[in-house]
């Protein structure tokens, strides 16, 4: 596998000034919402990586990226990602982990790579909240929408164009917003294998053109304290140990709620959102209450 770094490299020189800074506080009258505008997320999907630093709980998104969730998966049930480091952190970009060498040059030796899932196509079956509309611009010269599905920001065409097409169903793709989760990938097509890293700020630029495959629940504020480097120079922190929620024994297993984004409750946040001045083109500045006991 080639070396990740050199792709990420090359949009962080493009787009320097993309970064954007953490998501809005949500009204703290989410606290209060009805218990039936919360959802407790598959612990299939839920991964619990302890850091050097602090937890972080991440919720993936197989809806979005099936391919790129389930090599994480397996991985981490394998022991796999247990006492990687954080080899390459950029302040307000992202902190990069996942490889056996510790370089970026490494994967799975024994797993072949994965495609790219930089988009997907949905129907009725997933619930979308819209945020609007965005009119056209440099990075996507359509009509779009943006809006939420599962928790996650989304961008992608609007959703009464499912009406006209074929199987009913639009295409989209998660935004890059903070604490979102992507694959790292070599310049050449489909060479996802291990490697991952974790934004620490949301940085547009990557949309569409990385794997986004799942979100920070718990834990932004460690991801954000990971030390910085390219590369990270020793003392590097690590993963200690990473696991699926699932496999957690029930006595150490954190409860984790998160406010249904097709909920009521989160259609107040939107509504809120827009009248406190947020456009359909800033999805990431709306967070998503998450309740972990």
């Amino acid at each position: 596998m080639k070396s990740a770094p050199i792709a990420l490299v090359a949009l962080l020189l493009a787009a320097a000034s993309s970064a954007v800074a953490a998501p809005v506080v949500t009204p703290p009258s989410a606290a209060a919402s009805p218990a039936a505008d919360w959802r407790t997320p598959d612990p299939e999907n839920v991964l619990v990586i302890d850091t050097s630093k602090g937890r972080v709980i991440v919720e993936m998104a197989p809806w979005a990226a099936p391919a790129s969730v389930e090599r994480v998966r397996t991985l981490a049930r394998q022991g796999f990602y247990n006492g990687l480091t954080f080899f390459r952190v950029i302040d307000a970009f992202m902190a990069q982990t996942g490889d056996p060498k510790n370089d970026g040059t490494g994967g799975a030796d024994s797993l072949p790579n994965i495609r790219d899932e930089f988009q997907f196509r949905h129907g009725r079956e997933l619930p979308f909240a819209s945020l609007g509309r965005v009119a056209p611009d440099d990075a996507v010269p359509f009509l779009t929408e943006t809006g939420f599905i599962g928790g996650f920001a989304i961008r992608g065409a609007p959703q009464m164009q499912m009406m006209a097409s074929a199987d009913g169903k639009v295409a989209g793709w998660p935004l890059f917003c903070a604490g979102v989760l992507g694959m790292a990938k070599a310049n050449a097509p489909d060479t996802a294998n291990s490697q991952f890293f974790l934004m620490r700020q949301t940085y547009p630029s990557l949309d569409t053109k990385y794997t986004a495959f799942a979100r920070v629940l718990s834990g932004l504020e460690v991801v954000r304290a990971i030390k910085v480097g390219e590369p990270v120079a020793p003392p590097r922190d690590v993963m200690t140990r990473v696991r699926v929620l699932a496999d957690l024994p029930a006595a150490e297993r954190p409860s984790i709620q998160v406010l249904d984004t097709a909920s009521p409750s989160f259609k107040a946040i939107l509504d809120a959102a827009r009248t406190s001045g947020l456009g359909a083109a800033s999805a990431c500045d709306v967070a998503v209450p998450v309740k972990i006991g």
